[in-house]
């Protein structure tokens, strides 16, 4: 197979394991600087290039787009799918994960386990977001933020009121979420690649910071994770359209919540942790599902 890799940095540790499978396996895999790609758009020819030269031929399209460019990455994944290039993940269900308000939005619908949210535009309504979530303490975060840049813990009613007013202020578009304590800083990662949870791993946050993630100089171990955490993680990735994502939960006093449905997971931490070759996994998912036109929504949007 020839699978191009839209990834604008090709030496992370993800992009360079992905690419080392696809070639143990006999596929070619190029790796695309997203940013460098540009749509040539014309009545039934649809056409993406690269370096001013037209990307043809690729059987498959692994999308890893940067959160700060996602607009623009899902531009050029869509313009692939038109082509009938089949996408590891769809642009219309990543465009649903990057955005945390329409993808606690999707889960809510399906019933599926999530902290009490709020969302508000006006500041002057802060103390009423606040006290809708049992708060304080609450957890604000931006609707876009990623890898835990733009998460507040506010622990006093006048420390939240004052953030979110910051960040209104700013014209940020933020979350109001309430702070699940049990977790004890902790969460729990579970990677689904084609409706099964094949790694899971338990994130601790660094000394004194509640947030887990693994950038923020959090650690990464094996757990074995409970039935209602493995349908929960599936679930989640089945309504959210992700072939392949990142699951994050915590364990709250009424079961699983979710956090975050990541649709481009970073893999050192869950291999190093689980010691599974889970990039080999994500390659042999790719051949054995890539078909020509095979897309749901085949870019519409």
């Amino acid at each position: 197979m020839k699978i191009a890799m839209l990834a604008r940095n090709p030496k992370l540790y993800s992009h360079q394991r992905l690419k080392e499978a696809a070639e143990q396996r006999g596929h070619e895999l190029d790796i695309l600087n997203t940013t460098r790609c540009t749509v040539h758009i014309a009545s039934h020819r649809p056409q993406v290039f690269y370096n001013g030269e037209p990307m043809v031929g690729y059987d498959a399209i692994i999308p890893r787009i940067g959160a700060s460019i996602t607009n623009y990455g899902l531009a050029i994944l869509r313009q692939f799918e038109m082509r009938g290039c089949w996408p590891l993940n769809e642009s219309v269900a990543i465009g649903r994960s990057r955005d945390k308000l329409r993808s606690m939005q999707i889960l809510a619908k399906h019933g599926i386990g999530l902290p009490l949210t709020a969302y508000a535009n006006d500041p002057k309504q802060a103390e009423e977001i606040i006290k809708a979530v049992n708060g304080p303490p609450v957890v604000i975060k931006l609707l876009e933020g990623t890898q835990g840049i733009g998460v507040v813990l506010a622990e006093t009613m006048s420390s939240a009121k004052s953030v979110i007013e910051a960040f209104r202020g700013a014209n940020v578009n933020i979350l109001v979420q309430e702070f699940i304590k049990e977790a004890g800083g902790t969460d729990i990662r579970a990677l689904v690649i084609g409706g099964k949870v094949v790694a899971a791993m338990k994130r601790t946050g660094a000394a004194d910071d509640f947030r887990s993630n693994l950038h923020r100089g959090g650690s990464a171990q094996l757990i074995k994770i409970t039935p209602e955490e493995r349908s929960t993680a599936v679930r989640a990735a089945k309504h959210m359209g992700l072939n392949v994502c990142g699951v994050d939960m915590l364990r709250s006093n009424h079961g699983p919540v979710i956090m975050e449905v990541n649709s481009s997971p970073g893999l050192e931490g869950i291999e190093k942790a689980t010691e599974k070759d889970i990039a080999g996994m994500i390659i042999d998912y790719v051949a054995a599902n890539a078909k020509a036109g095979k897309t749901k929504t085949k870019g519409k949007g």
